[in-house]
C-alpha cells in the first residue's frame, strides 16, 4: 500500500507479508466515511483464502476478517461502502463453490455476514465488486451463469438475476463490473462475444439489456475493467488486447450523449460540513443547493473544482450546481447524516 502526492513523492504505508495481514491485494482500497482505507487481499490470512483490512492514513493496518471458505474465498473486486455505512463485496470462490456476496461493518467488531452464495444457476465467479444504485440496491456481474455470465441485483429482500448473457450477441464473461451513469442506467463490458472481441452494454435496474458497442479488435479487445464516467458525460475504459499497434490494448472513450454531472467528495456528511465538488464550467457559478436547500457558502476554486458547505435544512437528495451555461445535477444523492441544533 502506498501514497503518491501530485508532485511524485512516494510513501510506502504497508508491506503485505503474506501472513494474517494478507497477500496479493488485487483491487485498490476505498476511503470510508471514517477516514480510513479498506480493501481486500486475494490470498493470505489464517486459511490462505484472503482477508479484509483497515489501513489508517498513517499506515497502521488491522486485519478485520480472514476468509474461511464457507463465507467465501479469494476476493478480487474492490469493496463498496453503502448508504447504511457497511462495507459490501464479493469473493470469486467458495461459499457453495462459486463465490459469495458479503457484508461487514468497518470496525470489524461483528462477524462477516454472508448475503448470498452463488450456485452456478444464478451466477458464478463474481470477479468484480458491487456498485450501489440510486435506489440503494447493490448491483454486480458474474463470469459464469448458464456458462456465459450475468448481471444481478441484491437487496435486503434477496437476490435477483437481471440478465443472463447469451454467449454470442450479448457478450461472454462479464469480468468487468458496472457503473451507474448520469442517466440512471448501468454500463459494463463483456470480455468476449459480439464480433468476437467483447461488447459494451447498458442494463437498467429492471433488467432491460442493450448492446451499445461491439469491439472489433482495432478499437479494443477483451475488456476486463469496469468503465468509468467522466463528469462531461463520456464513458471511458480500457481493454487487455486489440488496437492497431501490436495487439497490446487500448484506452477508449464512448460518447452516448449522456448528460454532464457533478461528483461529490464525500457523498455524505453533516450540516455544516464542507463538500468538494468536481465537474466543469464552474466559473461564475451562481447557486448550489442540497435537495432544494440553498448553500449560503460555496467557493469556486477552478473551472472544474469547487466546495460548498452543507446548509441548515438540507436533507438527503441531489445536489444542484447552477452555472452561467448549465444546471448540473449530482450523479448520486448526497446523504445528510445529521443536522446541527
Amino acid at each position: 500500500m502506498f501514497e503518491l502526492t501530485p508532485s511524485g513523492k512516494l510513501t510506502i504505508l504497508w508491506n503485505f507479508e503474506g501472513g494474517n495481514d494478507g497477500e496479493s491485494p488485487y483491487s485498490g482500497p476505498i476511503e470510508a466515511t471514517d477516514g480510513n482505507f479498506y480493501g481486500t487481499t486475494y490470498q493470505g490470512g489464517a486459511n490462505a483464502f484472503g482477508t479484509i483490512y483497515q489501513l489508517t492514513p498513517s499506515g497502521k493496518l488491522k486485519t478485520i476478517y480472514q476468509f474461511d471458505g464457507p463465507h467465501g474465498s479469494f476476493p478480487i473486486g474492490p469493496l463498496v461502502q453503502a448508504a447504511d455505512g457497511n462495507l459490501y463485496g464479493t469473493t470469486a470462490g467458495f461459499g457453495v463453490n462459486y463465490g459469495t456476496i458479503f457484508k461487514i461493518v468497518p470496525s470489524g467488531g461483528f462477524p462477516l455476514t454472508l448475503l448470498f452464495s452463488f450456485d452456478v444457476f444464478d451466477g458464478a465467479y463474481p470477479y468484480a465488486g458491487l456498485v450501489q444504485g440510486n435506489d440503494v440496491e447493490l448491483y454486480g456481474t458474474t463470469t459464469g451463469a448458464s456458462l456465459f455470465g450475468n448481471a444481478f441485483g441484491i437487496t435486503t429482500k434477496g437476490f435477483s438475476e437481471l440478465h443472463a448473457l447469451n454467449g454470442s450477441t450479448d457478450g461472454v464473461y462479464a469480468y468487468a463490473g458496472l457503473v451507474q451513469a448520469s442517466d440512471g442506467n448501468f454500463y459494463g463490458a463483456a470480455e468476449k462475444g459480439g464480433n468476437g472481441f467483447g461488447t459494451f452494454f447498458r442494463i437498467t435496474s429492471k433488467g432491460t439489456f442493450t448492446v451499445c458497442e461491439d469491439f472489433n479488435s482495432t478499437d479494443g479487445a477483451d475488456p476486463l475493467v469496469t468503465p468509468i464516467q467522466h463528469t462531461n458525460g463520456i464513458l471511458y475504459g480500457d481493454t487487455l488486447l486489440g488496437g492497431d499497434i501490436n495487439n497490446t490494448g487500448v484506452f477508449y472513450s464512448l460518447n452516448l450523449d449522456l448528460k454532464p454531472f457533478v461528483n461529490l467528495l464525500p457523498a455524505s456528511g453533516n450540516v455544516g460540513a464542507t463538500v468538494e465538488i468536481l465537474g466543469q464550467g464552474f466559473t461564475g457559478t451562481t447557486a448550489v443547493s442540497f435537495n432544494g436547500a440553498a448553500a449560503a457558502k460555496f467557493t469556486v476554486v477552478s473551472n472544474t473544482y469547487m466546495t460548498a458547505v452543507v446548509p441548515t435544512g438540507a436533507t438527503t437528495g441531489l445536489v444542484i450546481v447552477t452555472t452561467p451555461t448549465a444546471t448540473l445535477q449530482s450523479n448520486k444523492k448526497f446523504r445528510v447524516t445529521e443536522s446541527l441544533d
